[in-house]
């Protein structure tokens, strides 16, 4: 199984790749694909819950689905995410929050959604022995105030960004996401950084990747400009329900293969 610090030791090197899992089938194929990570991302709201954006997304929504996650999965690396208000209002409740993750749900990392508020929580997580993977630049938690928009697109939003990701590798983060930010700044983040970064519509100079698995799979109604569908699982889900209806139907399904007959239950 992928540890933490094998992946913090792919700075620089084989690029990384990740994908978000929200269930034990989707994560076992992600794992038996090789991936090295699987992240049970918050983005579970859009992609698998129904809702608009993140923010309904509860505690016990991420602890029931990583569960699923790390029950399917045995060489990738399980990073859980942290969801809104889950910390940040109390240290206590967030260290209690992230450590629930990792102990009861099996998670080997959590995952913050940066700011300067979570530099000192991030030193204090990691001092307690639980890795935390940063996010800076597009956090969905804020959509309210920063949309969906580009983030560091000046340059001071560029240098304020640089900064807080040294802050966060030097308060213990094992690596860092870059959402939706220039490649050119994500390129000079990760020269900076000893720490890999991952991006996500942060150009090819990172040292990973991660997407939504919905996305790749073709499953989403709506997929943003810097993902790629790499198959039509909507079409061959939608292939196979139809294939089943028809069969029932026309009276295909069940056939005898499918029925089990008891001959001494034939006189009632």
């Amino acid at each position: 199984m992928t540890t933490v610090q094998e992946f913090r030791d792919r700075a620089g090197g084989d690029p990384l790749t990740i994908l978000t899992a929200y269930d034990a089938p989707t994560a076992r194929i992600v794992d038996e694909a090789g991936v090295d990570a699987v992240l049970v991302g918050d983005s579970m709201g859009n992609a698998v819950m129904g809702y608009d954006s993140t923010l309904p997304v509860t505690m016990a929504d991420v602890l029931s689905r990583t569960g699923a996650v790390v029950r399917g999965t045995d060489e990738a690396l399980v990073i859980a995410d942290m969801p809104f208000l889950s910390y940040g209002a109390d240290e206590a409740e967030g260290i209690r929050n992230a450590g629930r993750l990792v102990s009861d749900a099996g998670a080997a990392a959590v995952k913050l959604e940066s700011g300067p508020h979570t530099v000192e929580l991030t030193e204090r997580l990691v001092n307690l022995g639980i890795p935390v993977m940063a996010h800076l630049g597009l956090t969905p938690q804020r959509v309210n105030q920063l949309g969906y928009r580009r983030q560091g697109t000046d340059r001071d939003a560029a240098r304020a960004m640089l900064e807080l990701a040294r802050d966060h590798e030097d308060a213990g983060a094992f690596s860092l996401v870059l959402e939706h930010v220039p490649a050119n700044v994500a390129g000079q983040i990760t020269d900076a950084l000893s720490i890999p970064t991952i991006g996500i519509g942060a150009g090819p100079e990172t040292d990973g990747q991660v997407l939504v698995v919905t996305d790749i799979f073709g499953l989403s109604e709506y997929s943003p400009s810097f993902a790629r569908e790499f198959g039509d699982v909507a079409g061959e889900m939608f292939r196979a329900v139809s294939a089943y209806r028809e069969a029932v139907v026309e009276g295909e399904f069940p056939a005898a293969e499918h029925t089990h007959r008891d001959p001494d239950l034939d006189d009632l």
